[in-house]
C-alpha cells in the first residue's frame, strides 16, 4: 500500500504545476553577505525539505540567512512541521518560516522563528532599515509552526506536535499586498553551516472574509495521514469542493462528494471517475460503505425536494439507489455491523435526533430525546456501541450509547466543539475533528482552523494529529485505511 501511495503522489507531483525541484516555492537563495552558499533539496517522494545555510544573523538592521520562497498576495496561512539536524555549534542557530518586502538584507520582514536552544518567537522589522522587534513565545522547542497574514496583522501559532497551539497576534504591519514567503534557516555563526528538515509544507489561502458558506467554495486537497508518524501527503487537488472521503474496503483508492455526484479516486492511477447513482445526483458529504463493503448508503436531497435530504442504499459498484427513510431531513452516518440497520441524524418536529432503521427500510428508531442538536453516530466495529457528538450539556461534545439508545454518557469534555467520531477497523480508537471554541457549538462550518484528534475508544485524554485549515467536509465520514495505519481528510486552500 506504500509503495501504490507514493505512486499516485508522485504521478500527481509530476504532473502537478503547483509542485517543480523546489516544491511549491519558486525560488532558493542566500540574502545578504553570508560565506557560505546555503541550499534547498526537496524530496519529491516524501514532500520533505532540507535547508542548509549559513548566515551571521537574523537582527539589528542586517540580515544573514538561506532562503526558499515564493510569491504571496493577501492573506495566507503558512504550516509545516520542522526541526533542526545535528547537535549543532550555536544555541541561537534558527529555523522556520519567513515574510518579508524583499531581498535586501534589512528589509521589512517577519518571521516565525525557532532557535537551537528551544526558544521561539514572532521577530518583525517594521520598515526597511529599522531594528528587529520580537514577542517571545513560552512553548519551548516547538514542531509545529504557524505564520498567518489576516490584512495588516500577522499570527504566530506554536506546538509540540499531539498539543494545542499557542498563538500571539502582531497588528498593524502594513506590508505590500505581494510578499516573499516561505522557509528559512540562519547558523548564527558565519563560520558554519547548519541544517534543518521541514514535512507537512503547506501554504493555504483562505477564503474571503465575506464567503457566502455552501455558495462560495474554495479549492481542496485529498490526504492521507500515516498516524505512526504524522506524516502527510496530498494526494488529489482539485479548485473546487470536495469532501468527505471514504477508504475503500479493497484498499485500491476512496469516494468522495463533489457537486452533488460520488466519485471514485483510483490509487494505482491517481485517476477519478464518477460513481453511477442513476437519478441521486445531489449527494451530500454523509455517505458510509457497509462492513461488507457490498453496499452504499447516500444522503441526497434528489428526488423529493419537499423532504430535504433523504437516505438512500446502491451497490458500492454503482446501480439505481433505494429510498430507505419516510421522511426527511436525513443524514447517514453509519451501518451496524451486520449489516441490518442504518444510523443517521434527522429533524422531526424541530429537534435533531439520533435514529436508526432497518437497511432494507421501514419503521425508524427514535434513540435519542434530549433537546438540541444531536449528530454523527457511528457504530463501534463490534456493534456494542454508537458513538455521536451533543450539544445537551452546552458545548458539542462526544457521547456513547448502546445501540438500543440506552446508558447514554459522555465521553469528551473540553473547550472545543467536537464532531464526527470515525472508529479504526480494530475498535481500539477513535478519530475526529474539533472546532476552536469561537465556532458556535451546533455549528460545523467550512474554512476554519481545525484539529484531527484521536484518543482511545475506552476513554482518555484526546491528542492533535493534525493541524490544518477545513472544516466542514474535512471528515464527515468513516476514513480509516483497512489496516488502520492511516485515514483520508480534506484540507482546503484557493487553488
Amino acid at each position: 500500500m506504500k509503495r501504490i501511495l507514493t505512486l499516485t503522489l508522485l504521478c500527481f507531483l509530476l504532473h502537478s504545476s503547483t509542485f517543480g525541484q523546489l516544491g511549491i516555492f519558486e525560488k532558493s537563495t542566500d540574502v545578504g553577505p553570508v560565506l557560505h552558499q546555503g541550499a534547498t533539496n526537496f524530496d519529491l517522494k516524501t514532500g520533505r525539505y532540507e535547508l542548509s545555510g549559513a548566515g551571521a544573523n537574523i537582527w539589528y538592521t542586517k540580515d544573514e540567512f538561506h532562503f526558499t520562497h515564493k510569491k504571496l498576495t493577501g492573506d495566507f496561512i503558512l504550516q509545516c512541521r520542522g526541526k533542526l539536524l545535528g547537535k549543532g555549534v550555536d544555541p541561537h542557530r534558527k529555523f522556520g518560516w519567513m515574510v518579508r518586502t524583499d531581498l535586501d538584507t534589512t528589509a521589512a520582514m517577519v518571521s516565525a522563528t525557532v532557535h537551537g536552544d528551544g526558544t521561539a518567537a514572532i521577530q518583525y522589522r517594521k520598515k526597511a532599515g529599522t531594528r528587529i522587534e520580537q514577542v517571545k513565545s513560552p512553548v519551548v522547542s516547538p514542531d509545529v509552526i504557524q505564520l498567518e497574514r489576516r490584512g495588516s496583522s500577522y499570527f504566530l501559532s506554536l506546538a509540540r506536535f499531539g498539543e494545542p497551539f499557542w498563538t500571539v497576534e502582531v497588528p498593524e504591519l502594513n506590508f505590500p499586498q505581494e510578499l516573499l514567503a516561505g522557509l528559512f534557516i540562519c547558523s548564527h555563526n558565519k563560520d558554519v553551516v547548519e541544517r534543518a528538515e521541514f514535512d507537512n509544507v503547506r501554504i493555504y489561502i483562505p477564503a474571503k472574509p465575506d464567503f457566502t458558506p455552501y455558495r462560495d467554495y474554495i479549492g481542496s486537497h485529498i490526504e492521507i495521514m500515516d498516524l505512526a508518524s504524522g506524516d502527510r501527503n496530498i494526494i488529489h487537488s482539485a479548485p473546487n469542493s470536495l469532501q468527505a472521503p471514504n477508504w475503500l474496503p479493497d484498499d485500491k483508492g476512496l469516494i468522495y462528494n463533489s457537486e452533488g455526484l460520488i466519485y471514485k479516486l483510483d490509487f494505482a492511477s491517481g485517476k477519478t471517475a464518477v460513481l453511477n447513482t442513476d437519478f441521486v445526483t445531489r449527494n451530500n458529504n454523509d455517505h458510509v460503505i457497509s462492513f461488507d463493503g457490498k453496499m452504499l448508503g447516500l444522503s441526497s436531497s434528489s428526488g423529493e425536494q419537499e423532504y430535504g435530504s433523504l437516505i438512500y442504499t446502491v451497490p458500492l459498484t454503482g446501480g439505481k439507489p433505494k429510498r430507505i427513510t419516510p421522511t426527511g431531513p436525513s443524514y447517514l452516518h453509519s451501518w451496524s455491523p451486520d449489516g441490518k440497520w442504518l444510523t443517521y441524524t434527522a429533524r422531526r418536529n424541530d429537534n435533531w435526533d439520533i435514529y436508526r432503521v432497518p437497511s432494507d427500510g421501514g419503521d425508524e428508531v427514535r434513540l435519542t430525546t434530549a433537546p438540541g442538536l444531536e449528530d454523527s453516530p457511528e457504530y463501534s466495529p463490534d456493534g456494542q456501541w454508537i458513538y455521536f457528538n451533543s450539544t445537551r450539556t452546552g458545548s458539542m461534545d462526544l457521547w456513547r450509547m448502546r445501540p438500543d439508545g440506552s446508558f447514554q454518557e459522555p465521553f469528551t469534555d473540553d473547550e472545543y466543539q467536537d464532531w464526527f467520531p470515525h472508529f479504526s477497523p480494530d475498535g481500539k480508537w477513535i478519530v475526529f475533528i474539533s472546532f476552536l471554541p469561537d465556532v458556535k457549538l451546533d455549528d460545523h462550518p467550512f474554512y476554519r482552523h481545525v484539529y484531527l484528534r484521536m484518543m482511545p475508544a475506552a476513554g482518555g485524554k484526546p491528542r492533535i494529529i493534525g493541524y490544518l485549515y477545513g472544516g466542514q467536509g474535512t471528515i464527515n465520514t468513516p476514513s480509516w485505511s483497512p489496516d488502520g495505519k492511516k485515514i483520508a481528510f480534506v484540507s482546503n486552500s484557493t487553488m
